[in-house]
């Protein structure tokens, strides 16, 4: 059952770094794709209808997190304050730059709100990529389970570490290049045109970057996380995700030498997929390692709620889910196609 709940909650963040991420990355390529006003608003309006109930996936993953493994939710989210509270504000600010922008018909009004949309959106393409890496390489949990992580400390990855190192570093600008990537498909498949154009280029351009981004950080990985290799030598078939990956990476290659938007869009969701889930294999049982000491490390058993409350919970969270999946597929069918500037909306 802790196992079966681990790969439910990893899953969900799975799923929301594929939805939202192609936001995000259309917000950070925002203000280098479009050239003229027409084309930042053919941009919002590519996400307009999903990207709300996008991010909705993020707190149901951390309700989910709460209830299931409330030891890991009461540690990290007092161990990372100080981020989670910078994260808050920059969903804050780019919620607002989305819904603020057309208020005002002014030069000045429109462009600051792209600049905040465009600075939300990349800082927290970059924060998420930091606080997987701050998952995969472990942070300095004591005796009893807690920890505090200021911003950096001496930039090393072993005993008291802060929030941004080398490695953390080097993985949040794998996950910026990374949506990026993920939203130039998105953009790409949603407009025609100049503004398409430009965003097959760019995805041609992050291609190569987020390439050799992958296979660094993963070398890396081997290095700064020992459990990684270990389990991946314990269970050989756990290196089935590292393929999804590259073969999402080849079919993304693929696709943009066909000129195949939508193929591409899906090679990139398999490349997020198998990342995540080669990161998420590769930790189990743990869910928050320690640098400190490994027997401090948190597992899925020791800060798992009680075995009736999750049979319990199951119960519950199946017929959510499906309830959620028929209301995501009805919406993303319902606004399929190319966007225009005519009508109603962004």
């Amino acid at each position: 059952m802790f196992t079966l709940w681990f790969w439910l909650v990893a899953g969900m963040l799975v799923f929301y770094t594929i939805l939202d991420g192609f936001d995000l990355g259309a917000g950070t390529l925002h203000l280098l794709l479009a050239r003229k006003d027409e084309e930042r608003r053919l941009v919002l309006r590519s996400i307009g209808p999903v990207w709300d109930g996008n991010e909705v996936w993020l707190l149901a993953a951390g309700g989910t997190l709460y209830f299931a493994f409330p030891g890991l939710y009461a540690s990290s989210f007092s161990g990372f304050y100080l981020p989670l509270m910078m994260v808050l504000w920059l969903l804050v600010l780019r919620g607002i730059s989305i819904e603020f922008r057309g208020h005002l018909k002014n030069e000045v009004w429109a462009p600051f709100w792209d600049v905040v949309f465009w600075f939300a959106s990349t800082l927290l393409a970059l924060f998420l990529g930091v606080a997987l890496g701050n998952v995969v390489r472990g942070v300095p949990l004591n005796a009893e389970g807690w920890f505090f992580e200021p911003l950096w400390t001496n930039w090393g990855v072993r005993g008291q570490t802060g929030i941004l190192d080398w490695y953390t570093l080097v993985v949040g600008l794998t996950g910026l290049s990374s949506l990026a990537m993920h939203g130039a498909f998105w953009v790409w498949g949603k407009t025609d045109g100049d503004l398409a154009a430009r965003a097959r280029r760019y995805a041609r351009i992050l291609w190569p970057v987020v390439l050799v981004l992958a296979l660094l950080v993963t070398a890396l990985t081997f290095v700064v996380q020992p459990l990684v290799p270990r389990h991946l030598a314990d269970a050989p078939w756990g290196y089935i995700f590292a393929v999804l990956a590259l073969a999402g990476l080849a079919t993304a290659r693929s696709a943009i030498s066909r000129d195949q938007a939508r193929t591409g869009f899906i090679g990139s969701s398999a490349y997020l997929a198998g990342m995540l889930a080669s990161a998420a294999f590769g930790l189990y049982p743990y869910v928050l390692p320690a640098t400190t000491d490994p027997a401090y490390g948190l597992t899925a058993q020791n800060v798992g709620a009680p075995l009736t409350g999750l049979h319990i919970g199951l119960m519950w969270w199946i017929p959510g889910m499906i309830i959620a999946a028929v209301y995501i597929t009805y919406v993303y069918r319902r606004f399929a196609g190319k966007v225009s500037l005519e009508g109603d909306g962004y």
